[in-house]
């Protein structure tokens, strides 16, 4: 891979996570706090994005299998987003925020799948791919430590607005990106439905075993997302530390992704590497269910870097390997579809369900909690080494 190719497209990787890691880790603190919106309300305005992946990845992979240029999908949509986010930062009332940042994530949504689609379409080797994929972790770390050093200086956290400028200056830079900078992706025109095709190849059982996999294992990461930082607080770390001790995971992800994802898939084959992401997951809430002691806690961050590279962009890897040059596009659409979208929403309000029914006398009972995800991910684990049947790649 030349450097100008190499650049292009570890940019787009970049600037795609940036502008996620912009505003998701913090835009939380902003509604609960100024906007004064409660628990719920918030809730349903992270939920865009998995609800906006159920619909917008299809649409675009559609588009960019049968009628545009990929590069100029991305272009528009991040421009659009752009415009959306700076109107998002003028709202106040829940329902005119709601549906802004619904607007703006169907958007980013259809972005998600081109990225990745761009990177196979350009890469074969998975080692190479690796040195794309790092991009990710490091740009959503990136801009949280950017966007606090810009807080401690121009004292701008207390109304949180700046996390939603932050991203949409990033999205007018990547729309300029794209068009400048990412290679050229031509639709293959083929003049029927790729998306249709996509879908159609669940009929292969090794296929269909892999997305019930992907749609049963993926949306437990809400159990990460959603109770990692009150569980660490009630087991005595102070919540000054909490962000950097889960950051830990983004160093893992990132050292894995670089040095350990092609050399997995080498020798021990897609299958299993699967089933060893899925099972860091199974260890780590293994680890939350002791709760003690707090070093393992910490320590057991780095499973979820692991289990991300292993089996989130394994996943990813996996679905563009076997899917036609003709449904590149739709095959990550459709995996987002899946996993970030019904996936991720799905586990978003499963995980709030349980929270709530292991909740006594205003404390979490974190023990029964973790027991529920740390079992549905051994039996994805059992079900990958028993059912997926694929060879070692």
């Amino acid at each position: 891979m030349d450097m100008k190719l190499y650049f292009g497209l570890s940019f787009a990787m970049f600037l795609e996570y940036a502008i996620w890691g912009a505003w998701a880790p913090v835009l939380a603190a902003r509604l609960l706090g100024p906007l004064k919106m409660s628990g719920k309300q918030t809730g349903w305005i992270y939920a865009t994005l998995p609800l906006a992946c159920i619909v917008s990845p299809l649409v675009s992979g559609q588009l960019a299998d049968e009628y545009m240029n990929t590069e100029h999908i991305l272009a528009a949509a991040h421009l659009i987003g752009a415009v959306l986010l700076f109107v998002a930062v003028r709202q106040t009332k829940f329902k005119n925020l709601f549906c802004v940042m619904l607007a703006y994530n169907l958007c980013y949504a259809a972005t998600l799948p081109l990225v990745n689609a761009v990177l196979f379409a350009k890469v074969a080797d998975v080692g190479s791919q690796g040195k794309v994929f790092i991009w990710a972790p490091v740009a959503w770390s990136l801009v949280g430590y950017v966007l606090t050093g810009w807080r401690w200086k121009f004292k701008t956290g207390e109304e949180g607005k700046d996390c939603l400028y932050f991203a949409a200056i990033l999205s007018v830079i990547m729309a300029a990106g794209c068009l400048m900078l990412v290679p050229e992706i031509m639709p293959a025109k083929t003049g029927e439905m790729p998306i249709l095709k996509a879908i159609g190849m669940l009929k292969n059982t090794e296929f269909l075993v892999f997305m019930a996999i992907q749609l049963l294992v993926f949306g437990m990461m809400q159990f990460y997302f959603l109770g990692t930082a009150p569980f660490m607080q009630d087991m005595g770390i102070a919540a000054k530390n909490v962000p950097g001790s889960m950051a830990v995971a983004q160093v893992v992800q990132a050292v894995a992704t670089w040095f350990l994802l092609g050399l997995f898939l080498e020798k021990v084959g897609t299958k299993w590497t699967l089933t060893i992401g899925a099972a860091c997951w199974t260890l780590m809430y293994g680890a939350y269910v002791l709760g003690k002691p707090r070093a393992l806690i910490i320590g057991c961050q780095g499973l979820h870097g692991f289990a991300y590279v292993f089996f989130v962009i394994v996943g990813q890897i996996y679905a563009a390997q076997i899917a036609p040059e003709a449904i590149r596009g739709s095959m990550q659409a459709l995996i987002f579809a899946v996993t970030t979208g019904l996936s991720l929403f799905l586990g978003t309000q499963f995980a709030g369900i349980v929270m709530d029914r292991f909740k006594k006398e205003g404390r979490f009972q974190w023990g029964h909690i973790f027991m529920v995800p740390g079992a549905i991910t051994l039996l994805g684990v059992l079900i990958l080494a028993l059912l997926f049947k694929v060879k070692a790649s």
